[in-house]
This record gives structure tokens, sequence and C-alpha cells, in this order.
């Protein structure tokens, strides 16, 4: 049952009633001998179970995209929760696929990553903390690739690796700008050789984005051993099977490969596995969960990171291509703060409250906006996919503004709902779901925006011409010389994954609405051959975020006399 006004979503997540772990997997069709516990409310669901589900039918496969946000987010994950609660209002059944959040956002700005309101995943604590400690694995497997490489070099050394070469960091789940850049092996000789090298926040390890995209514990072996840490003198890749560590690596991942099962409030089915981000990887839940969840109901919801430019279209092109799969619907997360954000006269800034004037009634304002809006409209049919637009209503939203953005969607050709699933939970995210099931039912024509076999500028330019809008792109000297070595070392085939800015659909930041007449600098380009994609990095692109002067943190402790956690958004 709802409350007005609503409380904290820490309040809520502690008031939920929670079924059993073991009922929530019997709703899918699992039995007690598919997941292993974690306690009575988590639980890993065994890979066996996708063999055994194989003979099931497949559930539509929606995605959950978004509008280029503003740095608060517009509520994908809200909304994505709130979807599948929906679909049993209309007597579908859902289960929901989504990422498992990174300590660096949740201790930083953002907060908790389980949704908000009435749409959330539960229990939210363990969710935002350590979960079944799946980015802990992550961290110790990437961190021995690293001491590895040094120990190699060490001990004389025999690959002839170039030590100028290594692209190999070491990770930590913490937001720490003190380690982006640092020297190694500081002290006496057997401490090892000096370097300079970095930290990066886990989510942004290759041995994240493998764990996203595997199929299989044997398939992720395989992709550990094709880890390319840097050259050596001939400027030959050397790869972690040539230094004897993806074994270890994949040990130390065994458990970590399972995903997890949760619920939402309702009791919704919720599978949380893997958490790239999304402006310096691919930004999707992985594949093994989706695997499993669309034999598990009528519908299957899973949410791409940031704006239908970054996560949407790496979910096309790269994940899709990895899973099989293809998508029956995406959804448009779109909010009238948003839109009044891409007029450019509004500056809206983490941990601060919205200028006073951006709440004032001001539909001129949505209307210049929503330019964003239709041109990721076409973004999601560039792919041959429905798209409807999911207005996420917000308390201080008049009805003139929203129905701005309902007719923009409808002169796009969309589909579009008003949604409050924040405020009312499944309930009020009924309309979205009768949408949704519509643009479902519709035959799609599923689409790659480019083929593999294109030479990686090509596909490096169909992206930014066509998803960006720009006029073109530009190569440093660097990134030129990167791609030519690239597709001489046999990586030219591999799909392509944009690092860049996720608040403007060029590379800079500052650029909002639809921004047109501007060229993309390639500045460098990075091979995640393990993952299975070659990423060029548009502009400043940090891979360990900082703390800000009030991090989240500050706010968190617990209550000596309960246990319970207090503070956690």
């Amino acid at each position: 049952m709802s409350k007005t006004p609503v409380p904290s979503d820490l309040e809520i997540a502690q008031a939920a009633k929670l079924r059993p772990i073991w009922e929530i997997a019997e709703k899918m069709g699992l039995a007690r001998a598919d997941i292993e516990l974690y306690g009575d409310h988590m639980a890993k669901v065994r890979l066996e179970a996708i063999e055994k589900l194989a003979e099931r039918p497949n559930a539509r496969y929606v995605l959950v995209t978004a509008i280029t946000p503003t740095p608060l987010g517009e509520g994908k994950s809200t909304t994505t929760v709130g979807l599948g609660q929906g679909m049993h209002h209309i007597g579908k059944t859902a289960t929901v696929t989504i990422r498992q959040p990174s300590q660096g956002p949740t201790f930083g700005i953002k907060g908790g990553a389980a949704g908000g309101g009435y749409s959330q995943v539960v229990p939210m604590e363990q969710f935002n903390l350590h979960m079944t400690g799946d980015m802990h694995a992550v961290t110790a497997a990437n961190n021995l690739l690293a001491a590895m490489i040094d120990a190699h070099i060490y001990q004389g050394n025999a690959l002839e690796i170039d030590p100028y070469s290594i692209m190999w960091r070491r990770v930590l789940d913490v937001n720490d700008r003190g380690l982006r850049n640092i020297i190694s092996g500081l002290g006496a000789k057997s401490d090892g050789p000096q370097r300079q090298t970095g930290f990066d926040i886990s989510a942004a390890s290759e041995v994240m984005a493998v764990l996203a995209l595997t199929t299989s514990l044997e398939d992720m072996r395989t992709r550990f051993g094709r880890v390319t840490i840097g050259t050596n003198r001939r400027r030959e890749p050397v790869t972690a099977e040539q230094l004897q560590a993806a074994g270890a690596m994949t040990v130390l991942m065994k458990e970590a490969i399972k995903p997890n099962l949760f619920q939402t409030l309702e009791n919704t089915p919720a599978l949380v596995h893997a958490g790239p981000f999304a402006n310096i990887a691919h930004g999707n839940s992985s594949v093994l969960a989706d695997l499993i969840g669309v034999k598990t109901a009528d519908f299957v919801i899973t949410e791409a990171g940031f704006g239908a430019d970054i996560g949407a279209e790496k979910f096309f092109n790269i994940k899709c291509r990895y899973s099989g799969l293809r998508p029956d619907a995406a959804v448009l997360v779109a909010t009238v703060r948003a839109l009044k954000s891409h007029t450019g006269r509004y500056r809206v800034v983490p941990g601060r409250p919205l200028p006073p004037e951006m709440l004032e009634e001001n539909p001129e304002d949505v209307e210049e906006g929503a330019a964003n809006l239709r041109k990721q409209i076409q973004n999601v049919r560039a792919h041959g996919v429905s798209p409807v637009v999911c207005v996420n209503q917000f308390a201080t939203d008049f009805e003139s503004e929203i129905q701005v953005i309902g007719r923009v969607a409808e002169e796009e050709g969309a589909r579009w709902a008003v949604s409050n699933h924040w405020a009312e939970g499944g309930a009020g995210a009924r309309d979205l779901a009768r949408a949704v099931v519509a643009a479902a039912e519709e035959p799609t024509d599923f689409r790659f925006l480019y083929g593999l076999e294109q030479p990686l500028k090509e596909k490096i330019e169909k992206i930014a011409t066509t998803i960006y809008g720009a006029d073109g792109v530009e190569y440093t000297p660097l990134a030129n010389r990167q791609i030519r070595q690239y597709e001489a070392s046999g990586f030219g085939s591999l799909p392509i994954c944009m690092a860049k800015t996720h608040l403007s659909l060029s590379h800079d930041p500052k650029r909002k609405g639809a921004p047109s007449g501007f060229t993309v600098p390639v500045r460098e380009v990075r091979a995640s051959v393990g993952a299975g994609f070659v990423y060029p990095l548009l502009g400043e692109m940090r891979t360990m975020p900082g703390l800000g002067s009030a991090p989240a943190a500050q706010n968190v402790d617990i209550d000596l006399e309960t246990g319970q956690v207090t503070g956690l958004f």
C-alpha cells in the first residue's frame, strides 16, 4: 500500500513484505535445485537452468532507455522496475533484468540504484552494497592479472612486454581521484619495476565487461585468455593466456558468473547481474540473466545505461550480437525537467536543488528541448525497434508540459504514456504496460547499425553520423596508429563501444538538445579483446570518479539498537 507523502526509498524498502526467494524462483519455473541461497531473500541461479528452460517459449524482450539525461538521471531503473510490476496489474507476467550498482556512485552523489519510491528491487541494502560478492570477484580477478604482469616483468620479462604499452590497470570499487594516476614499484628493487599506471573503478574493468557479455563458463575462460594487456617490443599483442593468468581469473569468477535473483516491492522476479558503466563500457546487465529471464515470463524487461545514443546503441549492436536475442520494443524515458534542460538555459548540478525557474510552468521550453526526444526516437527506429515514450511523472510537472511530450511522440510515430510508478508502484504503470504490450505485438524489423566486416573507421563514423548527428569524425595521429595496429592484429571485426559523455548527443557535454554541425574527435582507441569490442575515446573520459564535497557516504550509518542501515538514499 503506497503512502502520501511518499517516504524515503530506504523507509519503503525496509517496510516491504518480502517473500522467500525460493517462492520467487518457483514463479519463474525454477526448482529449488536451480538456485543457491544467500539467506532468505537473495539467491544465485545456476547456469544449468538455461538448458533446463530451453524448450519454453521466449518472452517478449523489452529494452528501457532514455533521452539524454541530466546529471540527476531520469529514472530508467525506476521505470524498468515499475513497468515490470505494472505488467502484473494488466494480467501479464514479467521478469526484470538490471545491473548491479557500483559502490562508487552509491557512496558518491547518486546514492542507491535499486529503483526508487514504490518501484524498487529489494532487499535494498544488500542490492546496493556487497550483494553476493560479484563486484569483489571482479576486483580480485582484475588485480590478479595486474600483479602477474608486474611480476612477469620483474622476474625477467620472458615475453618482452613493453612496459610503456601496458593498458591493464588495477581497480577498486570506490570513487578515489587520488588513484587515477600513480607510480607503482617505488622503494627497493625487490618492490617491483617502477612504472606510471593508475586505478579504474571496478565497474570499468574489462573483467566486468566479460562477465556481462559471456554466455557460459567455457566462453568466459576463452574471453579471459584473449584479454590483451599490451604489446611486446615487436608491437605484437600480449594476452592473459600467455601470462598464464586466464585460468586463475576464471576460478575467481566461477561463482560471480551465476546471475543473482532478487524481487521487487511487489514480488516481481528481478535478475541482477553485472554492472558495466555505459559511458566507458557497454552499460548493460548480463547476457546470462537475459537468457534465463526470457524463459520465465511473458515479458523480460531490461535496462541500458544513460541515453539511447549510448546504452541502447550498445545494447543493439554489442549485447544483441553476443546474446542472439532480438528486442520486441523499447521504452524511451523522458522527463519534463530533462527536456527543459535541453534548452541550455538551466544549470543542473548533482546534489543541489533544481533552479526555481525550472519548476515554473513553461511548455515552450519543453517544446524546444524536445529536439532531443525526437532524435532519440529516431535512434531507436534506426535499429528497426518500436519505441514507446514514457513520461516519468514528477509532482512538479504541469499538464501542459506533459501534453507537449505526448504530441511530439505522436508526431514521430511513437506510442506514449504517462507513468507514476514512483509514487504508486505497478498500479501507476498500467498505461505504460498496455502501450508496451501493443508495441511488442507489432512486427519488428530489428537490424544492426553496421556490419562487423566493415573497417573500424567505417563503423565509428556510422555511429557518429547516424546516432549522434555529427558531420564526421577526426582522428588524432595516436588513434590512427592504434586503428592500423588493431586491424593488423585481427581485431578489426569487433563491434564498436564508443566512450563519450552521457550528457549530450555529441562528445561535448555543453551541447544540449540535438546538436548539429560538429565533428567527433577520436583522441585514442583501445581494444577490449576479451570482452569483444574496440572502444574509441571521445574527449576526456574518467575511468575513476572522485567524491564530491558532500558524498552520500556521509549520511550512511547503522542504528545500533535495531541493526538497520540508515541514510542509504
